[in-house]
């Protein structure tokens, strides 16, 4: 049974760091690219990182780039999403997925096969 599980999330102020965890189990990681995406309130998910599962390349969403790393421990079946300098504007649930293989458009929702539940980040003083 395929399973991904977020975790990390929290209520931070402007300028705060959260680390996000996603720990996949039931899939040979090696072969899978993580993505992360977010979903704000009345808004669509959106792809904010993945790193893929050919030499670990990585992939930002321009409104994060320089804020958020993205990284991944196959031995630990986990991947990171380090969160930097967080905005009021990153406020969503933040949800990893998995695609085999390198995605074609690793910022679209279409090409993950599994998803995990989501974790809350709020950003607010």
């Amino acid at each position: 049974q395929v399973q991904l599980v977020e975790s990390g999330g929290g209520l931070v102020q402007p300028g705060d760091s959260l680390r996000l965890s996603c720990v996949v189990s039931g899939l040979p990681m090696e072969f899978w690219s993580i993505g992360w995406f977010r979903q704000a309130p009345g808004g669509e998910r959106e792809g904010v990182s993945c790193i893929t599962s050919v030499n670990d390349h990585t992939h930002y969403k321009d409104s994060v780039k320089g804020r958020f790393t993205v990284s991944r421990d196959n031995t630990k079946k986990t991947v990171y999403l380090q969160m930097n300098n967080l905005k009021p504007e990153d406020t969503a649930v933040y949800y990893c997925a998995a695609d085999l293989g390198p995605p074609a458009d690793w910022s679209s929702t279409e090409g993950y096969d599994y998803w995990g539940q989501g974790t809350q980040v709020t950003v607010s003083s």
